[in-house]
């Protein structure tokens, strides 16, 4: 991460931040745009890096410093053109797998897909006692996208992209790296979820674990994030993933042009559980994923509701934003 530029002095950043969870001042976009850009570019020194990021973890992230910190983050590597066809692409983080349910996550890529979608998946291919959608995917077939060209070939036939984070933003991923040192996630780890790497706008699909992050994100897409980087949906994650939870509808919040719309209400809790595989491991998981794209097992239908939902906004985004009007337009 060493590089021919000046390191930075970031003490003044740790005076503010580091006064713990109630003392703490945040810093102001261009600051944290600032700070971030250094740590990426490796003009931190290791000792300022690990307070840095001990204190955020301890404070929490404002609006303000998480919109600088990815105005930094998606300078640091280079933007993917948009694809052509009548969809924005649809972008799909997968930075956390499963623990206890399958992972059907691939699931939503392939649906999604199969109707014309632009779909990236990005994330981790390997966490050890998760299984990652980049393993279910591999098991089905589909190779791991070592370059825009390997994008672009899976989605002209009609296929999801998977792109391991150190290949899409390697600055990024030596941050993300840190939690096998420190132990402990760091902001990088919420800004993966919300990166948005190509140049016209797309449809994000977010997750958040905890309530504080529903309050913020939702707060960042409204006021705080460029309009013309496309728009987002905001849902409580299914074992930290994006899909929809197979059980029960989670409720999702659509973010367009800065105005916030609940777009699927969250179930009640029920006793009825869906079909889903009967275990979790990658190849019994990619099994069942293709008996369900054949329609030999059901598709939960709340993940059936999530596909419609992002069909109508990615088009709709496509239309607006004057790209090029294929099948799907007629």
């Amino acid at each position: 991460m060493i590089t021919s530029q000046e390191n930075i002095a970031a003490a003044r950043f740790i005076k503010e931040i580091g006064r713990g969870r109630k003392g703490a001042r945040s810093m102001t976009r261009e600051d944290a745009k600032m700070l971030y850009g250094a740590m990426l570019d490796g003009r931190v020194s290791d000792l300022e890096l690990g307070a840095i990021v001990l204190a955020m973890r301890i404070k929490g992230e404002s609006v303000e410093e998480i919109a600088g910190f990815l105005d930094a983050a998606e300078e640091s590597f280079e933007l993917l053109p948009a694809p052509p066809g009548g969809y924005a692409p649809v972008l799909i983080p997968s930075y956390n797998g499963a623990r206890k349910m399958a992972n059907l996550t691939p699931l939503l890529a392939m649906l999604l897909a199969r109707e014309g979608v632009p779909v990236l998946v990005h994330g981790v291919t390997r966490d050890p006692g998760r299984v990652t959608t980049a393993e279910i995917m591999q098991a089905m077939g589909l190779p791991l996208a070592a370059s825009l060209a390997d994008v672009q070939g899976a989605q002209a036939q009609g296929q999801p992209a998977f792109m391991p984070i150190e290949t899409l933003a390697p600055k990024m991923a030596q941050l993300l790296s840190l939690r096998r040192i420190l132990g402990v996630r760091n902001s990088t780890h919420t800004l993966v979820k919300i990166l948005q790497p190509y140049q016209g706008p797309a449809l994000r699909l977010v997750s958040y674990t905890h309530p504080e992050y529903l309050e913020m994100l939702g707060e960042y897409f409204s006021d705080a994030a460029p309009h013309a980087r496309g728009d987002a949906f905001l849902m409580r994650g299914t074992e930290g993933e994006t899909v929809a939870n197979a059980n029960r509808a989670n409720q999702i919040d659509w973010f367009h042009a800065g105005n916030r719309t609940i777009l699927v209400q969250k179930d009640a809790p029920t006793d009825e559980m869906a079909q889903m595989p009967p275990e979790r491991d990658a190849a019994t998981t990619a099994a069942w994923i293709a008996r369900a794209l054949r329609g030999e097992a059901p598709v939960p239908p709340s993940i059936l509701e999530q596909v419609a939902q992002c069909l109508l906004v990615s088009k709709a985004l496509k239309a607006n934003t004057g790209g090029d009007h294929g099948e799907h337009d007629r």
